[in-house]
């Protein structure tokens, strides 16, 4: 096993039972030496039992693994996504105003500028009435995708809410009929516009919630050439579908879906705040990459928020991490980040081919603030499993006339985490009951039930407001996190092998659950559960 792997495992035997109150005690800078600060964001690791020298072995892994060589290759094109051999280029996108960026010796950004423009361009004519439905004006768009082409779109268009003056952003990902049959209940074939999203125009899911919005539009008088855009990389599929050539938006495969929301695949952002809004949105993603490419590791947000990561996972054995933004509109971020993380690092090989002997990536979920309060923090609190907590907090919120709410929110934020970090002994448990009345056997039973064991982990991430530049910022510090990590534990964040076993067993199922093939060659659980539903699905 790797001798600094050791090394950490080593510190963590000999620090597993400090409690991390002692750390503050024993430094009053504590809160500024364990923060790291990014134009106005903070990332505040203060509340983890990590000190100067874990923070040193933790740093020596970047160094160990050549984060910085794989960093550059990464941002110069070079294929980082090797078992499919392909550059992981989603940078470019956000870097509009940043020089070349090569690819087997081709300069990308200029066909990265000029899909922009189009985009530019197709979005003024929605939002200024220029392109219409037969009915008028578009008063509804319906982004039709799975994956990254729903989730990141889908996050940013609630996220900025504040800034939506376009039509309003709907968005339809499942294969269950309800999920497209509920979003088209109240809207007008005649007013709506469609944005089917999916590169080579063949993804099940998408294609056959495409069909069902084109036949919807058909039947209640709708014009398809006028109504529907594409976000694809297949011509002669969008063309064959009725798409006009100029209503569609590709991009190269050396952008991931999980990556994607920067470019053609974030069209719907743009439809709804604007194209100069959309434009901020990158400038943040650009800021941080810039950030990450120059910082020296103790002060590089996202190779921090990684090496936390680490530790906790990897090093503490925590299995899960809670992503808690309390920010009501990025309510949608630990969805967002499930597939970022998951899908990026659920692997169980190295780059070579070899077996992982480290933990894989974290189980990540989690729910807005104030919300999980009411939900999961009791286990958070007091349950026998520690779960590693990020909180996401804005300084100001954007409703004015509202702000005693946010003053309360901030409240509940600093005071989670607070008392994830200190909890509560049984003698503080005691004498606050003491103070009821209770006493002897009745006093210590209950106490007992009032013990909060703390010495649980948390980091914040603070902003002064949810823009759409620090949007940009937050997407862009935790992709680059998921990429230190990747890098670290010398695996492939790029691929996604894992979801093509699903996809093709169900493709081979479909004419069996239709009756037109034998169930006979499955095995024997599939075989009686399709009888089941033969038997009771009409």
């Amino acid at each position: 096993m790797n001798s600094k792997w050791d090394d950490l495992r080593a510190l963590h035997a000999a620090t597993a039972q400090r409690r991390i109150t002692d750390l503050f005690d024993e430094d009053r800078e504590r809160a500024t030496d364990f923060s790291a600060v990014f134009e106005d964001m903070r990332l505040d690791y203060s509340k983890t039992n990590i000190d100067q020298t874990t923070r040193a072995a933790l740093i020596a892994l970047c160094d160990q693994s050549d984060l910085a060589g794989r960093r550059e290759a990464m941002f110069r094109g070079a294929p980082v996504n090797e078992t499919e051999g392909r550059p992981a280029l989603h940078t470019a996108l956000r870097n509009i105003d940043g020089g070349p960026v090569l690819v087997d010796g081709a300069d990308v950004m200029p066909k990265v500028l000029d899909t922009l423009g189009r985009m530019r361009r197709f979005s003024d004519a929605v939002r200024s009435g220029v392109l219409s439905g037969p009915g008028g004006e578009f008063r509804d768009i319906v982004n039709i995708g799975i994956g990254g082409s729903d989730l990141g779109p889908r996050m940013a268009v609630r996220a900025l809410s504040p800034y939506h003056d376009g039509p309003r952003c709907h968005f339809v990902s499942n294969v269950d009929g309800a999920d497209i049959a509920d979003t088209l209940r109240d809207l007008d074939p005649r007013r709506t516009l469609f944005i089917v999203s999916s590169k080579s125009f063949t993804t099940i899911e998408t294609m056959t919630n495409a069909r069902t919005a084109l036949a919807w539009t058909e039947q209640g008088g709708g014009d398809v050439a006028r109504q529907f855009a594409a976000v694809s990389t297949a011509p002669e599929r969008t063309a064959a579908f009725g798409i006009e050539p100029e209503h569609v938006f590709g991009f190269a495969n050396w952008v991931g879906g999980r990556y994607s929301v920067w470019g053609p695949v974030g069209l719907s952002v743009m439809l709804a705040i604007g194209p100069d809004a959309f434009a901020a949105f990158l400038r943040g993603g650009q800021a941080m990459d810039r950030h990450f490419r120059a910082a020296p590791w103790a002060q590089n947000l996202p190779a921090l928020l990684a090496l936390v990561g680490l530790w906790h996972h990897q090093i503490c054995g925590h299995g899960t991490r809670a992503v808690l933004p309390y920010d009501q509109r990025l309510g949608r971020l630990p969805a967002y980040l499930q597939q970022l993380e998951m899908e990026s690092n659920g692997k169980s090989v190295t780059m070579g081919g070899r077996p992982l002997t480290l933990a894989s990536g974290p189980v990540v979920w989690g729910e807005s603030g104030t919300n999980g309060q009411h939900a999961f923090y009791q286990l958070i609190h007091q349950g026998t499993a520690v779960v590693p907590c990020e909180f996401l907090l804005a300084a100001q919120g954007h409703d004015v006339a509202l702000a005693h709410h946010h003053h309360l929110l901030v409240a509940n934020c600093l005071a989670q985490s607070a008392a994830l970090m200190r909890g509560r002994s049984l003698d503080e448990a005691r004498a606050l009951l003491r103070e009821t009345g209770l006493t002897g056997d009745d006093l210590e039973r209950q106490a007992r039930h009032r013990v909060f064991p703390g010495n649980r982990p948390s980091v914040t991430v603070a902003y002064p407001q949810l823009t759409p530049f620090v949007l940009g910022q937050i997407i862009a510090l935790y992709e680059h996190r998921v990429f230190v990590e990747g890098v670290i534990l010398g695996i492939n964040s790029f691929d996604q092998w894992g979801v093509e076993l699903g996809k093709r067993l169900a493709k081979a199922l479909q004419p069996v659950i239709e009756g037109r093939e034998d169930p006979a060659t499955a095995d024997g659980s599939t075989a009686a559960l399709v009888q089941f539903v033969h038997r009771h699905g009409g």
